[in-house]
């Protein structure tokens, strides 16, 4: 069994980076090769984060080998690429569980291991994270802790990443920032000549040249540094692409050879005994070592269980998702209306915008990992006559809250927000669940909230969402489903208008969205009516008066926070009227809710049929 450590006697000894900084510098590029062919084997079973772990593997290695951690701190940005630094941490016994119900997080997690010294799994909070830190050494007088954030080129495009740069490098902190570059080719700066530069500008003599001409320049006049400071980073630009963290305040060196184990641990152990903020730039590769992922990196980016032997995925159920109707209709939308541009925060794929991208390249705009740039500039299209289409996941879109608020809401702007992955998502846990973008939303005023119960239903409501001339927000899960739900009667949208599914006796199932086929099991067996509510916000009043009027207990069920959420819209609307029916919330628990499959933590959560009922 290759997933077995027995099968790997380098990597079976390291059990630590203790263990590790035991182990002889030749024979780490070994180690390398041991453990990326573990993790292959090991992740074509639960699937993951692939190809941007198999990029670091040499990182990990060296990080781990030259600092001191746990007592350095190391904080993953994101946490996409911390699989081999889960491996090399006491967890390589159960990497084949990772992202399982059970299993180890997919994601760096400060209750999981002292060494994930940061929870993360939304982008660019690395710099941020590590700084806080640093600083609070600082202040506790340990000084000779050393403090390293990882973080993509992808990461690096948000604002926190360079809000925290612009800090670290105002208050000289000491810190190294490396700046995993896997984007780009390894270009031709990153060879010979490249590793020379690197070497130079990490090495002692330049250090000690540098720092003792400033000791100089510091008796001259403030010009003259100025012009010494400019003329170095100019000098510096001619041969690396440095320059803009230079003037950020940052010692740069790179880029060089991530792969080039040798390279990253000299260029490691010179710049660790750098003061002050230091970046280094290391060009990787996605997939690399292994060539399905390096031939196709975006696919091996989260994977589902594959053979490693040849890189295919398991076969996939039948069915559609939301997502791919969602991706379907922009399209024939795009075609009938030239005022329609779609925006999505880095997430063309996920989002299913491929198609449109190739066929409407000038009205698509990927603003990368910018939420609230994204959220902007869809407002201000808006303001144009423009009628633009913002899709977004619900745990990102929480990044955006100020510019839904104030931007789009607040000027009442005709913003259409396709949120997806809204409610349990599954594998990548907490981070990731949107479980909260009811209760966040609903409370602004000006915009319409609606939930689909099935893909025709979720085309109908995109229809009736854009064409409005106000803010909407259309909330569907990360699902596929084999048929096309027959628990609605696919009547056409009406602004704040529920529909009557059933018709029964004492109870009757209030739902808001895709779990009404749970719910329907339960409402034919016990003669139950059945409400598929479709608006959180304009809520039906009128029908939700009509059904309390005539039934005992009334039951909402949603796949959100049940704090604040379409449930809580209910009650509101029920004591505001004095009524007297007795009232069942089902939905979210007030907890973040843990990796697993979605079908697995729904049971859990009691949002089955069996739950329900």
């Amino acid at each position: 069994m290759k997933t077995s450590l027995n099968n790997y006697p380098l990597l079976r000894e390291v059990t630590d980076p203790e263990s590790l900084r035991n182990v002889d510098q030749k024979n780490l590029p070994q180690l390398a090769e041991e453990l990326r062919e573990f993790m292959i084997h090991n992740i074509s079973k639960s699937g993951g984060h692939l190809a941007s772990s198999l990029g670091t593997v040499e990182l990990s290695i060296a990080i781990h080998y030259i600092f001191n951690t746990p007592y350095d701190r190391l904080v993953w940005d994101v946490g996409h690429q911390s699989y081999p630094h889960k491996i090399l941490t006491k967890r390589a016994d159960k990497i084949s569980d990772i992202r399982r119900k059970g299993g180890i997080s997919g994601f760096p997690k400060r209750e999981e291991s002292q060494y994930d010294t940061f929870g993360v799994g939304h982008s660019s909070t690395s710099i941020s994270a590590l700084l806080g830190m640093a600083e609070a050494s600082r202040i506790k007088g340990e000084t000779d802790r050393k403090f390293v954030a990882v973080i993509g080129d992808g990461a690096m495009s948000a604002g926190q990443a360079f809000e925290a740069m612009n800090h670290a490098g105002d208050i000289r902190s000491n810190m190294t920032v490396i700046l995993n570059d896997n984007d780009m080719s390894i270009s031709e700066n990153v060879g010979a000549l490249s590793r020379y530069f690197a070497k130079i500008l990490s090495g002692k003599f330049y250090s000690s040249i540098r720092e003792g001409s400033k000791r100089v320049l510091q008796k001259m006049p403030k010009s003259l540094m100025d012009l010494a400071r400019k003329a170095e980073e100019h000098v510096k630009g001619m041969v690396v692409p440095g320059t803009l963290f230079e003037e950020l305040g940052f010692n740069y060196i790179g880029p060089i050879d991530g792969h080039d184990l040798p390279t990253l641990l000299q260029t490691l152990e010179n710049i660790k005994t750098f003061d002050g903020p230091k970046l280094l730039h290391i060009i990787t590769k996605k997939g690399k070592g292994y060539e399905p992922a390096e031939n196709n990196p975006v696919s091996f980016h989260g994977i589902t269980p594959f053979d490693p032997e040849t890189g295919k995925v398991s076969p996939k159920s039948d069915g559609i998702t939301y997502t791919e109707v969602f991706g379907k209709w922009l399209c024939e939308k795009a075609s009938e209306d030239k005022k329609l541009i779609a925006i999505t925060p880095a997430m063309k794929q996920g989002s299913g915008m491929v198609e449109f991208a190739e066929k409407f390249p000038e009205r698509f705009y990927d603003v990368a990992i910018a939420e609230q740039h994204s959220v902007t500039i869809a407002a201000g299209m808006a303001c144009e006559g423009m009628k633009p289409v913002l899709a977004i996941y619900s745990t990102f879109l929480q990044r955006g809250y100020d510019q839904l608020m104030h931007d789009v809401a607040l000027q009442n702007l005709p913003v259409m927000f396709a949120i997806d992955r809204a409610g349990i998502v599954g594998a990548d846990g907490p981070t990731h669940n949107g479980c909260f973008d009811i209760s966040f939303i609903r409370c602004l005023p000006n915009i319409t909230i609606m939930i689909p119960t099935s893909p025709s239903e979720c085309k109908k409501m995109l229809d009736f969402g854009y064409s409005l001339n106000t803010p909407v927000a259309i909330r569907y899960p990360r699902e596929k489903v084999n048929h096309d739900c027959q628990n609605s009667t696919a009547t056409d949208i009406e602004s704040g208008k529920g529909e009557i599914i059933r018709t029964g006796s004492e109870i009757a199932l209030l739902v808001f969205g895709p779990l009404i086929e749970e719910a329907h099991k339960v409402a034919d067996k016990h003669n139950y009516t059945l409400i598929n509510m479709r608006f959180v916000k304009p809520l039906d009043k009128e029908l939700l008066l009509s059904i309390a009027e005539h039934h005992k207990t009334l039951v909402t069920i949603e796949d959100n926070t049940i704090a604040g959420g379409a449930g809580s819209a209910v009650n509101e609307c029920l004591a505001q009227n004095s009524c007297r029916n007795e009232i069942i919330n089902l939905g979210i628990p007030d907890k973040y809710i843990e990796h697993g499959s979605r079908s697995e933590i729904l049971t859990d959560l009691g949002l089955d049929a069996a739950g329900i009922e």
